[in-house]
């Protein structure tokens, strides 16, 4: 976590220990929940180890996964721990999970304590920002195609860590449409 920290040159290395400081370390198996739809995100984790999938249930109470976060990143359900409402979402951990978890509270106080937190919260929030359009741009411009080979480009650690019935949600197609894409592919 102090690498990833550093990476952004704007935090100190006494900042960066104030913040390991206000974290606790918490396990999660493969299966159990980040945060459940209908609760209030109270908190963000640094993911040490694992991979988890975010997901929402639709008007037809299909699952729709819509991200995955690996080691090396913060997760959240950022709506709700910046409104301080209930979620619409659920992070599953895929994998045994190991986190850094630090509360709602101790990041206002660092807010608070230091311009350096306000800059790099602002980046935090840009960064995922950005990654949120860029997602909703491949899936309303490209065809599903497209969104694989995208795939295949940017994140091929998807294709060989995520399993087929998430990744083919994640891409708004069905298992069976995925599975004919990767047959054409592979020729």
């Amino acid at each position: 976590m102090k690498d990833y920290l550093k990476s952004f040159n704007i935090l100190s290395n006494d900042d960066i220990n104030l913040f390991e400081s206000k974290t606790t370390y918490k396990r999660i198996k493969k299966g159990d929940f980040f945060i459940k739809e209908g609760y209030t995100c109270k908190e963000i984790g640094f993911v040490i180890s694992g991979i988890f999938r975010s997901f929402y249930y639709s008007s037809l109470e299909e699952e729709v996964t819509y991200c995955f976060t690996f080691s090396n990143s913060f997760i959240s359900a950022y709506s709700s721990f910046l409104s301080q409402t209930k979620t619409a979402e659920n992070i599953q951990a895929l994998t045994d999970a190991e986190l850094l978890i630090i509360p709602k509270e101790e990041i206002l106080k660092l807010e608070r304590s230091n311009i350096n937190w306000l800059k790099f919260f602002k980046c935090i929030a840009e960064q995922e920002y950005i990654k949120m359009e860029q997602r909703i741009f491949i899936l309303q411009k490209e065809n599903a195609e497209k969104r694989y080979n995208d795939l295949m480009i940017n994140n091929p650690e998807y294709l060989q860590l995520i399993p087929l019935n998430y990744l083919a949600s994640y891409l708004g197609i069905t298992q069976r449409h995925l599975s004919r894409i990767r047959a054409n592919i592979s020729f």
